[in-house]
């Protein structure tokens, strides 16, 4: 497993710290460690999904994500 912390945008309440943790458990080979408003960090398992796979998700929730 590696770390790796996210910067994200666009989070202002603890419905977003909800739905982008939701949005970071559906991905295959994570495991949320922490999520409040503007970041995240996560375990990742390299052989399963990538940095840019874990910043696409929240993406998809509605957030600007990218690697802190």
């Amino acid at each position: 497993m590696e770390a790796l912390n996210l910067s994200i945008g666009g989070m202002s309440c603890g419905h977003c710290v909800k739905a982008v943790d939701q949005a970071l458990k559906a991905v295959p080979g994570v495991e949320v460690q922490e999520v409040k408003v503007g970041g995240a960090r996560v375990q990742y398992d390299p052989a399963r999904t990538t940095p840019s796979a874990i910043a696409g998700a929240v993406t998809e929730a509605g957030y600007e994500a990218q690697p802190a």
